[in-house]
């Protein structure tokens, strides 16, 4: 990513809230790297050069600041920019796919699964993000382990399993290395609580994620509200709360608003070595690696859009916990509304979910969403849904059990729908709604969508086709998912995003 020094530096000078995450300022005289919005006294022109994300300062030989706390910045930096391939190797880092817990966690294995070769991928990010993957995964290890440190009263010892690294000794010997003290003398407590007035459970690892304002909450709590799984989720008092399942352990977390730029997360799970590919679920979930005013530009040259951008400046893209259960989502809404497929939705857990143990239990969540395995192995036939579309639900099941990487960031998504296109019952639409909320493509785009179309209407209600619809959104990539969205939420409370029946997957 370039960036020009000018810039940077009027930014750092004025502590411009904007360029928060997007760049971070590294002082040569402290050896130390800041966010733009730092609160020490500005540094020397000469002094300071600037990177697009915290591993390029680190990777450079510099330690983040302890004042103003760069893992707390939004994660913006990293993704602008960045090539497909790199941008779908980094959803993977994320995801757990380099650290040190996880099994096959090395760079060879990481370029495989995102299609190229280990020496490509290193050239990559290094062009892209000016560190190598492995940079980029320590540096991911060390922010969450001080952002644990900070934000919990956890002990070293978990903070370091849950923050990915492999051993307790290698916790110690990075933080000694990067910050010249062990980890432990970084510790400033400073309970959730008294961000959020509200004490999670005693059980619970509470943190905050931020992410660049604005942000539509409400409107990302009623999608989420109107398609809520009863069992498996629940919307209340502004809280999205949830079950969570990861490796055949099952636990729950709750989602809410802090102040204008944070969430507040509350997870309890009973391994805390899972924590980082929950969080990173969770920032998937709420779309707050979204840069609003960037896509807000794009978006806003067509006349249309304009004032729907206009009248809902922070409207994300929801993303989805689960790529099966959001594949399920999709298939049983093909052709009935939200509330229909929600109920059906319901009708499955309960029949087929995993119970939650008795002290997991919360009010509204009582099982969690069943496996692949378990559902391609289940008796669906006392659904009441058509026979097609149980076919179509234990065919992905099945599929997602022979190969659990089906739903997961590692092909483009030309790629990506092509492979959901070879799925039985799986159409155009299922395959772009899939693509859009599970893999986070941020350019998918469901053309054949019957509300988009009407959405689009011109003054004498004569609606665009799905190929004049398609057409027309050439004018909005790479950011086509966010249009949708817009043009959703322009009817009025998001109706039922369903496919027109002349594109009905068979």
């Amino acid at each position: 990513m370039d960036l020009d020094p000018d810039a940077c530096y009027r930014a750092i000078q004025t502590r411009d809230a904007r360029f928060d995450g997007r760049l971070f300022v590294a002082v040569r005289t402290t050896g130390i790297y800041c966010r733009p919005v730092c609160p020490a006294r500005t540094p020397k022109r000469e002094n300071v050069t600037f990177h697009a994300n915290a591993a390029s300062a680190e990777a450079a030989g510099y330690r983040a600041c302890l004042r103003c706390r760069p893992e707390t910045s939004p994660q913006l930096g990293a993704w602008n920019g960045a090539s497909n391939t790199v941008s779908r190797a980094l959803r993977l880092i994320e995801a757990g796919a380099l650290d040190a817990n996880q099994d096959g966690g090395d760079v060879e294995a990481l370029a495989e699964r995102v299609g190229v070769g280990g020496r490509q991928l290193r050239r990559l990010f290094v062009q892209h993000l000016g560190a190598s993957p492995l940079g980029v995964a320590q540096t991911r290890r060390v922010l969450l382990a001080k952002q644990l440190i900070h934000e919990t009263d956890l002990p070293m010892a978990e903070v370091a399993l849950a923050a990915g690294f492999g051993s307790v000794r290698r916790f110690n010997e990075t933080f000694q290395q990067l910050y010249d003290r062990p980890p432990a003398a970084l510790r400033r407590r400073k309970a959730l609580a008294a961000s959020t007035g509200e004490t999670p459970a005693a059980d619970a690892i509470a943190l905050t994620l931020r992410y660049r304002p604005p942000y539509d909450w409400d409107g990302m709590l009623a999608f989420l509200a109107m398609r809520a799984i009863p069992g498996v989720e629940v919307v209340r008092d502004g809280v999205y709360r949830r079950t969570i399942a990861l490796d055949g352990a099952v636990g729950t977390l709750a989602v809410r608003p802090i102040g204008d730029d944070r969430l507040g997360v509350a997870v309890r799970f009973p391994r805390p070595s899972a924590l980082p590919r929950i969080l990173a679920r969770v920032r998937g979930v709420f779309d707050l690696s979204a840069d609003p005013v960037q896509i807000g530009e794009v978006l806003s040259r067509d006349p249309d859009l304009a004032p729907m951008v206009a009248a809902r400046p922070g409207l994300r893209v929801p993303g989805a916990w689960d790529g099966l259960e959001l594949a399920v989502r999709a298939i049983l809404g093909q052709q009935i509304t939200v509330v229909a497929a929600r109920k059906l939705a319901g009708d499955l857990v309960a029949s087929h979910g995993e119970p939650l143990a008795p002290s997991w239990v919360e009010p509204g969540l009582t099982h969690a969403f069943p496996s692949a395995e378990r559902l391609a192995a289940a008796d669906l036939s006392g659904l009441k849904m058509p026979g097609a579309r149980i076919r179509c639900l234990s065919a992905m099941a099945r599929a997602l059990a022979d190969d659990p990487g089906l739903l997961a960031a590692t092909a483009g998504l030309d790629e990506t729908v092509r492979r959901l296109r070879g799925l039985p019952g799986i159409g155009e639409w299922t395959a772009q709604y899939i693509a859009m909320r599970q893999l986070r493509e941020p350019d998918a785009f469901p053309a054949a969508d019957v509300a988009l179309m009407r959405a689009l209407a011109d003054g004498d209600g004569v609606r665009p086709t799905a190929e004049q619809l398609l057409a027309r959104a050439e004018a909005w990539r790479p950011w086509r998912a966010y249009a949708a969205l817009h043009l959703w939420a322009s009817l009025g409370d998001a109706p039922a995003p369903r496919a027109a029946k002349v594109k009905r997957a068979a």
